[in-house]
Parts: structure tokens; sequence; C-alpha cells
């Protein structure tokens, strides 16, 4: 089945860390660069970074520049967000998505996960 599938989103203390993970599943996405979106509630949906398919090109939204860091695993299937420092502020769902460059990671999407920063 072709999908992406997030995990590792959860309640955390401001100051705290998590990291999320994507998998993605199937032949559809490989060779496609990579990206994490989020949604906060009552927010538009924002752009959070995106990666190459090799891992060798990141780009980030100037907002998350120092604090969360992409990275692509082996297998390049797999993708996951270290975020540091975690504020009230990014509470959101965070999405997994996959396209044909860093700059067009919208073609395809996860279901979501949860990330909840108390204070």
């Amino acid at each position: 089945q072709e999908q992406l599938v997030e995990s590792g989103g959860g309640l955390v203390q401001a100051g705290g860390s998590l990291r999320l993970s994507c998998v993605a599943s199937g032949h559809t996405f490989s060779n496609l660069a990579m990206g994490w979106f989020r949604q906060a509630p009552g927010k538009e949906r924002e752009f959070v970074a995106s990666i190459t398919w090799s891992g060798g090109g990141t780009y980030y939204a100037d907002s998350f520049k120092g604090r969360f860091t992409i990275s692509r695993g082996n297998p390049k299937n797999t993708m996951y967000l270290q975020m540091n420092n975690l504020k009230p502020e990014d509470t959101a769902v965070y999405y997994c998505t996959a396209g044909p460059s860093i700059v067009l990671v919208e073609d395809h999407w996860g279901q979501g996960t949860q990330v909840t920063v108390s204070s």
C-alpha cells in the first residue's frame, strides 16, 4: 500500500525534545523529496522543512532554523524531524509529505501525528 506514516508525536514539556519519524511505503515515493508541514489549532497549515531523496539537500522555513533538524534515514524511505527546545506554540499536528523537489513536496500526505507542548 502506498502511504506515508508518521510516528513519534506526543506530549512534552516546554524546553524538551521530540523526534518525529515518517516511513514511506510503496514505489510511488522512490526518488522523491520529503518534507514536514504542521497545522496548529485555528491556524493555517505551514511548511516546516524538506529534504532531497539523497538527504544531501535540505530546506527550512526561517522560523525553524536552529531548533528543528530534518534528516533522511537508511533506507531512504525513512525521514526524521528532530525538534529541540520545544515551545507551547509548537503544538500542532505534524504531517509528512512527499513530492518531486524540496520546494514541491505537497503531492502526497500522511495522516499526521499530534505534538503537544505544555508550558
